[in-house]
């Protein structure tokens, strides 16, 4: 006999394409405060499959970056395709220039030669610990993202949201956590939307027990969520849809974001980096991959609107791609990466990290760029500088680990 649980999950209440999913470990929502402008924000963008970061702020002084992409390297400033100069010694790939006004306004920044300590090249075990932030240990079950709104102030069913149907690893934990749908059937409505449905199953779970209570927890996140995103569609311009993808989800972020002062932490994640066929250069597949998320950080940050001035945004990769492309046109799993931080409070225009260069006898095992920048170094200023963690909190969200440089981007 099908039990209650069940029931609701083939209800479609607690299905994964819900608005929200609440986990047991719910709070019950308070009112939006009149203070959201001066509430700090924080968005963790993901880019699974290892994305190029040598193609995307690319090292064009360095005569052995072209040596080792005759195919794929994008050319020096003034040279056609070529890339977008930073700082006369990094430029950025050209399919990014919707950023670009980002970065000469002084609210973009990148942190070259980034990554986690842990040298496997597995995808599943580099994500894994990025995301619980614990490199190498694999006993870790929650991930860093939830430890930190566990330590935050003023827990409510939509302080955390993710965009898209399942949680991530690093939002997974005790940590209650909001699903925004994603993609063009975002908005489509559920049963429980539905005021017959919704009254009877009010009725159903009118008790005191645990499932009621998540029930009921589940329902108010749906309902703030919703009443953001419907308020929002009323003022659309002239109905007209949003634009499909990431910036289309990204708008919808930065919304719900910008209405529900309660929304402190978000995240997204994006797939298809995993070049090892036919990358392109200035154009083709990691070109029109960029362009997309270009579009859509442009769009969040325009969205975002004032909120933006105090809401930073992290952009991160598993691991990078090898120094030297393959006999395929493109490039097999590396070590070091860039990371990217924008947002109001961000010290942009600059690239920081130390760069170790890409000689052969610099490489990481010869092959990859080497790191010397531990991304929780990276997260850990955000957190210590933008989100006021004390140093005692920084631990509780990178346990056993103590930041070994202190970054001035923020």
């Amino acid at each position: 006999m099908m039990n209650r649980r069940d029931f609701l999950i083939d209800a479609g209440i607690f299905a994964i394409s819900a608005l929200t999913a609440i986990g047991t470990h719910a709070y019950v929502a308070r009112g939006a405060t009149d203070n959201g402008g001066d509430q700090k924000r924080l968005i963790v963008v993901f880019l699974r499959g290892a994305v190029d970061g040598l193609n995307i702020v690319v090292p064009y002084s360095e005569t052995a970056y072209y040596q080792a992409r005759p195919k794929i390297a994008i050319p020096q400033p003034g040279k056609v395709a070529g890339v977008l100069d930073l700082d006369n010694r990094f430029g950025l790939h050209p399919a990014l220039a919707p950023i670009m006004p980002l970065w000469k306004q002084g609210t973009l920044a990148f942190v070259h030669a980034a990554g986690s300590p842990d040298s496997t090249r597995s995808h599943f075990d580099a994500q894994y610990y990025m995301e619980s932030g614990t490199p190498g240990i694999r006993s870790t079950t929650d991930g860093w993202m939830n430890r930190l709104v566990g330590i935050l102030s003023g827990h409510t069913p939509v302080q955390v949201v993710t965009v898209g149907e399942t949680t991530p690893r690093i939002l997974s934990g005790s940590i209650p956590v909001a699903n925004l749908a994603s993609g063009r059937n975002a908005d489509k409505p559920l049963p429980l939307d539905r005021p017959q449905v919704a009254e009877a199953f009010d009725k159903l779970y009118s008790g005191n027990d645990g499932l009621s209570q998540t029930y009921h927890e589940g329902r108010l996140a749906r309902q703030a969520l919703k009443g953001d995103l419907d308020a929002e569609m009323k003022m659309a311009n002239n109905g007209a849809p949003l634009p499909y993808g990431f910036a289309r989800d990204a708008q919808r972020l930065a919304k719900v974001m910008v209405k529900d002062s309660r929304i402190q932490l978000g995240f997204m994640d994006l797939g298809g980096w995993d070049t090892h066929v036919n990358q392109g250069g200035s154009t083709g597949q990691l070109a029109r991959n960029l362009e997309q998320l270009g579009k859509g950080l442009a769009s969040l940050a325009q969205g975002l609107g004032s909120v933006y001035s105090n809401t930073t945004i992290v952009v991160m990769s598993e691991f990078g791609r090898t120094v030297a492309e393959n006999g395929n046109g493109g490039t097999d799993h590396g070590h070091g990466n860039v990371m990217w931080v924008l947002g109001g409070k961000v010290h942009g225009g600059k690239v920081y990290g130390e760069w170790p260069g890409l000689s052969t006898n610099q490489l990481h095992e010869g092959r990859d760029l080497a790191i010397t920048t531990d991304f929780r170094d990276a997260i850990a200023t955000v957190l210590e500088r933008h989100l006021n963690l004390e140093e005692a909190k920084l631990n509780q969200v990178f346990p056993s680990y103590t930041p070994k440089q202190k970054m001035a981007f923020i």
